[in-house]
């Protein structure tokens, strides 16, 4: 597959008007063949009962259905509002010239073969864009499953839709893949949610998900937006997009398939090789407001959980279940996927207490046991005793359903609840035993009342865990950075990287370059024995490997002994470099070794990371990334979120760290990288953490610059 690169237009809603709500739509390529393109997208206005002009183009028809033909697109009328062709490759490129021609304002196309298949398919694809841009027409596609506007009834894709229209408010898709596309419209549909539009962008010669993202987020008829994207061609705009829709309290499902492997990053440095492209992505995102799913059955459950409920999934949530043994896995599920489960008790429950027998201990999750077959209105009692805890934003039945009679006497209960008391929070029903018999008409008596019902009471768990709202971020204070000199392209060393970080205020350990064994000592006797040498090169970023660090030089004598064996080692590992120098310094007292660092992203922007560091920084892993501008309170939460956060407050009898300096010092690094876009990389590591109050210590430092 050949990458479409191209500069695009910056489409804006108004632009994409005439395509996603037409007036007047034209299939070139209309057909009466049963299957095919044209057939099936004129069966699909005809079924939808589309109230616009209809003009067909086919040269060797007069009429197809009783409509008449014409025999190019030519001979259409000006002005129409959007083209479908359903033609093949090789009779894209004219048709295209032709709608431009005729003052067409969208075009969508189907055909597969341009940019997906190589350099010639990639030359006819940016043709079809010049003439698209220089005739102010929007393309959809190419190799597209075209678009679905349930609002108006305008179904223009060959996939067979059915008759459906939109009243009120409903989802909106806009995916890459066609298929997913059509796959997702089936099984909202199959489960009642209403859908405003459905969107494959396909090659995105012209228009791709950012401009439709933006389109959604204005749609007054659009409550949500599912979006299935594998790249995106303009990141910092769909960030800005993002934010905007979390304004508007629009909530946006992102699908991201196909994670990159490739981290563009360089080498040259720890933090560089442990940030990967998708990783950077995930983060920014999700900072910027949107939520993040990782399989089908997650967007498809997310979705339709943020459809219908009223909102917002805030605050714990509260389990009744009917299982012992359900109620030890739900809390297992629910530790481990980060859906918080408040405790209760009969203390801090008066109300619950009252509502339920004395055999039932009030907890979360509450075990009702089969009391329910016998006292449904156990179910409402209950229900109404919770609705008003504060400590609850979501209410959900994991209900066993066995067969028709056990649901029939159950769940009429639960709906007749819900009817009474008309919650303002999410209420959720999920079955335990999946594929019990249940009458359809509860599951849409449930609906109705805006409750969804799952299958599945653990495919509800992952969802609430994806839907964990971010607290509001308070006001970044960003501290106060010096003016620095510009900065010289390429790796700088270590002393250099050094100098500069003591100039932004990070505290390192007392020492200079040396030129020769003499000027060595004499700033070892200045410093103070114990030292440490450390060969200085921006050819060698990684000294440790090369043998360039030696340690615990107590005296001169093991001093001159060391000066020896670095450059030995130097010599037999890169033969003629020359050094700039050998660092001379003060061992730093031994501590925690955390790993901090930043990258500057060609697509995303800065990104912070911290972590467990020293040499084993990049085989543990044990890393958190951050978005530029977290205030020290983020900070700090993140690094405790690493697995080996606990040592970070004291552990086993171990002081608390100084996690503080260590938040101190991200924040420096993100003030620095936002002030100096030509600095791709920092890497310090290790950074020594000493107990709360003593301050950190950054060992080692390198950076890239662009």
């Amino acid at each position: 597959m050949t990458a479409d690169n191209s500069p695009r237009p910056h489409l804006t809603p108004a632009s994409l008007n005439r395509l996603l709500r037409p007036r007047s739509i034209a299939i070139i390529g209309a057909s009466a063949t049963p299957g095919s393109l044209g057939a099936s997208v004129l069966g699909n206005l005809e079924r939808q009962r589309y109230v616009g002009e209809i003009h067909l183009v086919n040269p060797n028809r007069a009429e197809i259905n009783g409509r008449p033909c014409v025999a190019s697109a030519l001979d259409l009328p000006p002005g129409i509002d959007c083209a479908v062709l359903a033609v093949p490759r090789a009779a894209v490129l004219q048709a295209v010239r032709d709608c431009a021609a005729r003052n067409i304002g969208g075009v969508i196309i189907y055909a597969v073969g341009f940019a997906e298949s190589g350099p010639e398919g990639l030359t006819q694809q940016q043709e079809i864009a010049r003439i698209a841009v220089q005739s102010g027409m929007v393309i959809e596609g190419p190799n597209c499953l075209g678009m679905v506007n349930y609002i108006d009834g305008a179904p223009l894709t060959f996939v067979e839709t059915p008759a459906r229209r939109l009243t009120g408010q409903g989802v909106a898709i806009v995916s890459q893949s066609g298929a997913i596309a059509a796959i997702l419209s089936v099984s909202l549909h199959n489960r009642d949610v209403a859908l405003s539009f459905t969107v494959s962008t396909g090659n995105e010669a012209v228009s791709g998900v950012e401009d439709y993202l933006e389109y959604m987020i204005e749609d007054e008829q659009t409550s949500v937006i599912t979006l299935i994207a594998e790249h995106f061609r303009d990141p910092q705009r769909l960030l800005t997009l993002a934010r905007r829709a979390a304004a508007l309290g629009k909530p946006v499902v992102l699908l991201h398939p196909g994670r990159s492997q490739a981290a563009r990053a360089s080498a040259a440095t720890h933090t560089g090789a442990m940030v990967g492209d998708d990783a950077v992505m995930r983060v920014m995102v999700q900072d910027a407001g949107f939520i993040l799913v990782e399989s089908l059955a997650e967007v498809l459950d997310v979705t339709e959980l943020l459809a219908r409920c009223p909102g917002p999934f805030s605050g714990g949530t509260m389990l009744l279940t009917e299982s012992g043994a359900f109620k030890a896995l739900a809390l297992d599920q629910c530790i481990e996927a980060g859906v918080p489960l408040p405790e209760i008790s009969d203390s801090n429950a008066t109300r619950l207490r009252e509502t339920i027998p004395d055999f039932i201990p009030a907890t979360n999750p509450l075990d009702l046991t089969a009391q329910a077959l016998v006292d449904p209105d156990i179910y409402s009692r209950a229900l109404e005793a919770l609705l008003d805890d504060p400590q609850f934003g979501v209410l959900m039945f994991g209900i066993i359903l066995t067969d028709e009679a056990t649901s029939g006497r159950k769940l009429p209960a639960i709906i007749q609840a819900i009817k009474n008391l008309k919650p303002t929070k999410p209420v959720i029903v999920a079955g335990l035993d999946e594929g019990a018999a249940v009458a359809p008409a509860h599951i849409k008596a449930l609906r109705e009342l805006g409750v969804p019902f799952f299958h599945s009471a653990e495919r509800v768990f992952l969802a609430l865990a994806r839907l964990k709202p971010h607290p509001p971020r308070p006001a970044f204070a960003a501290p106060a950075i010096h003016s620095i000199a510009p900065l010289r392209p390429g790796i700088m060393a270590e002393y250099r990287a050094k100098h500069l970080l003591k100039e932004l205020g990070l505290t390192t350990p007392p020492g200079h370059l040396a030129g020769t064994i003499a000027e060595a000592e004499t700033i070892a006797r200045s410093i103070a024995y114990p030292v440490v040498l450390k060969a200085q090169s921006p050819d060698l970023p990684h000294k440790t490997e090369a043998g360039g660090v030696i340690l615990n030089l107590a005296d001169a004598a093991s001093l001159r002994q060391g000066w020896a064996r670095l450059h030995e080692n130097i010599a037999a590992y890169h033969p003629g470099l020359t050094l700039d120098g050998v660092l001379v310094e003060t061992m730093g007292a031994r501590g925690t070794e955390l790993i901090i660092g930043a990258r500057r992203d060609a697509d995303w922007g800065p990104v912070l990371l911290a972590g467990f560091g020293g040499v084993m920084a990049e085989v543990t892993q044990d890393i958190r990334l951050m978005p530029p501008g977290l205030c020290e309170a983020a900070i700090l939460d993140e690094l405790r979120k690493l697995a080996g956060g606990v040592i970070l407050d004291g552990f086993r009898g171990s002081p608390p760290l100084d996690i503080v300096a260590v938040a101190d010092i991200i924040m420096r690094l993100d003030a620095f990288v936002s002030a100096h876009p030509e600095v791709k990389e920092i890497d310090i590591n290790p950074v020594i953490v000493y107990p709360r109050g003593q301050g950190a210590l950054a060992l080692d430092a390198l950076m890239l610059v662009a």
